[in-house]
């Protein structure tokens, strides 16, 4: 199945549903069901920013279904969606729209970037 890791506390975010839209530098034309692994090394800026401490690393800890993207034209688009990607410019302008969240018993593994394959043997 296709996976995506993002690193904590934004994949704890997404599976709160606090965080709809899942910002990038790239695109995909991928639309669907994906598995949300958290990466291995955490942003530890913005744990201390959401008032997380100790959050799942290098595990898959959900799901979600990506149903668009969008692309953010001018700063002025990026900032009036601030409250549903929780990011900053510096990021990227394609922002990944996610529903449906949901958090699954979570399951050890490497994660490598952009979207790659898990294959559950």
């Amino acid at each position: 199945m296709k996976t995506l890791s993002i690193k904590q506390p934004w994949a704890e975010l997404i599976l709160q549903a606090r965080k709809k839209i899942e910002i990038r530098k790239w695109n995909t034309k991928f639309r669907g069901e994906f598995l949300i692994h958290s990466s291995k090394i955490p942003d530890e800026a913005s744990m201390k920013k959401f008032g997380f401490k100790n959050l799942q690393n290098g595990f898959i800890v959900g799901k979600a279904e990506l149903i668009d993207v969008k692309t953010y034209k001018n700063d002025e688009e990026f900032t009036k969606d601030n409250n549903l990607h929780l990011a900053n410019k510096g990021w990227g302008n394609k922002g990944f729209i996610l529903k449906n969240p949901k958090r699954i018993n979570k399951i050890k593994c490497d994660g490598n970037l952009g979207f790659w394959e898990f294959d559950k043997k």
